[in-house]
């Protein structure tokens, strides 16, 4: 009976020290979480170039620009910032100011959209010293107002949690241990907010000072912000120790912010133009409304032979060769074919197959080239001449025609010829100014329309 109690013990000591042994271990192991071992690592990492998911959209559009053929636009910014006066309460959790934010936007597009800061200080410190006048000044055609309108932080908050704990108690052990019992306990907390941001943009016509109709852009971002926390705690006969640890992950407010300007822009500036700018923005976006209204609109001023003209143009662009006659002949027929397998040659071109030519047309360089082919041959300045060092801003002068003689001079007026049909048609006499200056009226696409003609 003795020699079973002695054994007993024995067992129950060996157990301890085991036990023992084997945290001790563990703490080894941890050596790494003494406060004394705490070594700081610097990271270091060489300067970028800051890029967005809009960067290259930015520059497509002033290619984009340049495709169509568009008047060169100079847009000028009012200063823009935070309407809602929460950069000034939660210390700068958004930007105060995104006037610049917005300059680098404008002026990263490039191509026929020009750039005019405003910095009132500046010009008038200029001009107190003599070194500049506003005789050689651009003047703005239309001005960029707008701010940060809508930040709500706690849109939606979430907290989940795991928390799990054991323990075991041991009978014999020696009176001088503060505890008889081993426990165990984890815990892993896990908490998300979600917060969004809106700005609102609006296009004023500088001379008049007022809004242009539908010419404005509103966008809203979601931000979320996460927290996670893991503890494991060990309590060894009343000795406790364990390891905590805990992360806060905020996503760039203050980079939500310059997305939403730069897609903005895209948006503000493409549709005064009257582009196909979604194209730009991924698969997903949507074909704005405004945009396939003002093209069908100016489909339905067509006549018959000029709406001809202005596809044949645009399959041109495509890349089909073909001339610009104004006629349904066998070579418009076979690029109508390649564009739209579905195209009956009984029947005319339709708005909406209009509509699609425009809309489509590649943006890549090669596009330029064949745009440039066109100007050549018309006589007309390359977009990218005028654009590099325009004056004060005036009407671009009557495209010269190109057309056979069974081409009425005034329906040629709006097309450009392509340079397979060169050698068989001869250059029109150029019209008059009063003419020259209907059909380019005639054939614009996104200028500042008019109530009535939206």
């Amino acid at each position: 009976m003795k020699n079973t109690f002695w054994i007993k013990k024995v067992y129950q000591r060996m157990q301890i020290v085991l036990i023992i042994m084997s945290f001790s271990l563990l703490l080894v192991s941890c050596a790494s979480v003494d406060p004394a071992n705490i070594e700081v690592e610097l990271k270091t990492a060489p300067p970028t170039v800051q890029t967005t998911n809009y960067t290259q959209a930015l520059a497509d559009l002033g290619l984009m620009t340049e495709i169509y053929n568009v008047d060169v636009v100079k847009i000028q910014s009012n200063p823009i910032g935070d309407n809602t006066g929460t950069s000034g309460s939660t210390g700068g959790e958004i930007p105060r100011d995104i006037t610049e934010m917005i300059k680098s936007a404008l002026n990263s597009i490039g191509g026929r959209v020009t750039f005019i800061p405003y910095d009132p200080s500046f010009m008038q410190n200029q001009m107190v010293t003599g070194y500049s006048n506003f005789d050689d000044k651009l003047i703005p055609d239309v001005i960029i107002s707008g701010g940060i309108t809508e930040f709500d932080r706690g849109l939606e908050t979430r907290g989940d949690g795991t928390d799990v704990s054991a323990g075991a108690e041991f009978t014999g052990l020696p009176d001088y241990l503060p505890s008889k019992e081993i426990k165990l306990r984890y815990g892993d907390t896990g908490k998300t907010g979600l917060a969004s941001i809106t700005l609102d943009f609006n296009l004023l016509n500088f001379k008049t000072m007022a809004g242009i109709p539908r010419m404005s852009a509103v966008n809203s971002m979601k931000v979320s912000k996460a927290m996670g926390e893991k503890e494991l705690g060990i309590s060894l006969f009343g000795q406790s120790f364990g390891r905590k640890g805990s992360v806060k992950k905020v996503q760039g407010r203050h980079a939500a912010v310059r997305l939403l300007v730069e897609l903005s822009m895209i948006q503000v500036v493409g549709k005064y133009n009257g582009l196909p700018y979604w194209r730009l923005l991924g698969d997903d976006a949507m074909p704005d409304k405004d945009v396939e209204s003002a093209i069908r609109k100016f489909y339905f001023k067509l006549g018959d032979f000029e709406r001809i003209f202005k596809a044949q143009e645009w399959l041109y662009l495509h890349g089909y060769e073909l001339a610009l006659n104004g006629q349904i002949d066998n070579a418009t027929i076979l690029a109508l074919k390649q564009f739209d397998a579905g195209y009956n040659p009984a029947s005319k071109i339709d708005d909406t197959l209009f509509v699609r030519l425009y809309c489509s047309i590649p943006i890549k360089e090669s596009t330029l080239g064949r745009r440039n082919q066109l100007d050549r041959i018309m006589g007309q300045t390359p977009a990218v001449a005028e654009t590099s060092a325009p004056a004060v801003q005036q009407q671009p002068q009557a495209k010269q025609a190109v057309a056979t003689q069974t081409v009425p001079a005034a329906a040629a007026q709006t097309a450009h010829a392509a340079p397979a049909a060169v050698k068989q048609q001869q250059a029109a006499p150029a019209p008059k100014a009063a003419a020259a200056s209907s059909a380019k009226k005639k054939s614009s696409i996104g200028k500042i329309l008019t109530d009535e003609e939206w």
